[in-house]
């Protein structure tokens, strides 16, 4: 059976996920029937009405988080993959060109930040396609891996592979990547699993965790991994981050000393997704565990 290493005999691969959302998520001004919840103030308005403060809220992520989390990754030489909603980075190009211009990668999280799990498959493949399409155009390279926004259909990792992605993120179950084979296509797909537990996300929807516990969590999450990649084999662990949430000067602290904790451990592989499904499917090709 093939066996699993990472480079230079590291033993955890370490993922920083940042997502881009902010101006794809719903608005009435894109033609949604209703706005984005408010989710820091758990304010949710079902009816047909802008709600441009919760806007600039979320536009608060291009204009300052993103800038912030990007200097911070750049002062410790870090690289992230930026699951991105085309139509964010098509509306903010200087921040697109600073993602681009650190080299990190740009995974697709879809052409809007918008549930894909209503509709037929022709349109779902369009909306694929289109984002791979703008994405490329932006970002000038392809992107070659998907990030759902949480609910998918049957028919999404056919058509991912269908338009020639390389993996998909729509997966916690395994702290390592693994093929699946989706029914009817020609080929498998590489799975490179996401986590929720350790995303900043926690302090969106629960206000009252503070990026002290976050932090801790994150760090017992690490502590735990390295033991066990160290005594049972390589492991993956995944941060998820977004502009609007840990870009916030009251949270960004916590990232910056989890990085420098991170940074202290030198077992450690920081690498992009693609990179780790590269390596993968380079140690276990198609049709291994």
């Amino acid at each position: 059976m093939p066996e699993l290493s990472w480079p230079r005999g590291k033993t955890l691969a370490f993922s920083i996920v940042t997502n881009v959302e902010e101006g794809s998520e719903m608005s009435v001004a894109r033609g949604d029937k209703k706005p984005e919840p408010v989710d820091e103030l758990g304010v949710a308005l079902g009816m047909p009405i802008r709600n441009y403060g919760n806007e600039s809220n979320y536009y608060y992520g291009i204009t300052t988080g993103g800038p912030r989390i990007l200097k911070l990754l750049r002062e410790r030489g870090m690289v992230s993959t930026f699951t991105a909603a085309a139509q964010a980075l098509e509306a903010a190009p200087d921040l697109t060109a600073e993602i681009v211009a650190d080299g990190h990668e740009v995974c697709s999280h879809g052409w809007r930040w918008t549930h894909t799990f209503n509709l037929d498959e022709e349109a779902e493949r369009i909306t694929i396609r289109r984002a791979a399409d703008s994405i490329e155009k932006t970002c000038g390279v392809r992107p070659s891996g998907w990030l759902s926004r949480y609910l998918h259909t049957d028919n999404t990792r056919r058509l991912l592979v269908e338009e020639g992605f390389d993996y998909h993120m729509d997966d916690y179950s395994r702290d390592v990547p693994f093929w699946e084979r989706p029914e009817g296509a020609d080929r498998s797909l590489l799975c490179v699993p996401y986590a929720l537990d350790t995303n900043d996300m926690k302090m969106w929807i629960a206000p009252a965790l503070s990026p002290d516990d976050w932090l801790d969590y994150a760090k017992k999450s690490f502590d735990w991994m390295r033991a066990e990649a160290a005594d049972e084999g390589p492991r993956m662990m995944s941060v998820g981050l977004h502009l609007r949430i840990v870009g916030r000067p009251g949270r960004i602290g916590a990232l910056r000393d989890l990085l420098d904790y991170v940074a202290g451990h030198d077992d450690v592989w920081i690498a992009r997704r693609s990179e780790i499904a590269a390596r993968f499917a380079e140690c276990c090709p198609e049709g291994g565990p």
